[in-house]
């Protein structure tokens, strides 16, 4: 990855670990995911990967998402159930406010309502 994505990277992490509950889980070298309750809510590469890639869970936005030319049904069986990965090139990647989209639909998703809620009284 260059300089460029791993910065989108360090800041989509910091505004996911910013979530209620939410932490970091590591469980492969290659990644460095974001969690809440111990149920992952964004894979991410580790930094310094070689590819830029982000898999989240979006039950409202996923259709539309996959429209995207750099936008797959997670594999593993994830896709299944609302999980897509993006992988795009530096010239297609969305604005930060995209990610930061998908990134809070995901959590919300994953998040017991009680955080969610939580969420919500932030404003």
């Amino acid at each position: 990855m260059s300089g460029k994505t791993d910065a989108l990277v360090a800041e989509l992490r910091a505004f996911g670990l910013a979530f209620p509950g939410a932490h970091r889980k590591a469980p492969w070298p290659d990644h460095d995911d974001l969690a809440v309750n111990d149920k992952t809510f964004a894979y991410l590469p580790a930094m310094g990967s070689e590819r830029f890639m982000l898999s989240v869970k979006l039950p409202y936005t996923g259709p539309a998402a996959l429209d995207l030319p750099f936008a797959v049904p997670t594999g593993y069986g994830l896709g299944r159930s609302g999980w897509v990965s993006f992988m795009p090139t530096e010239d297609e990647m969305p604005a930060l406010d995209q990610w930061r989209e998908w990134l809070e639909e995901s959590y919300r998703a994953q998040a017991p309502k009680r955080l969610v809620k939580e969420l919500d009284a932030r404003g």
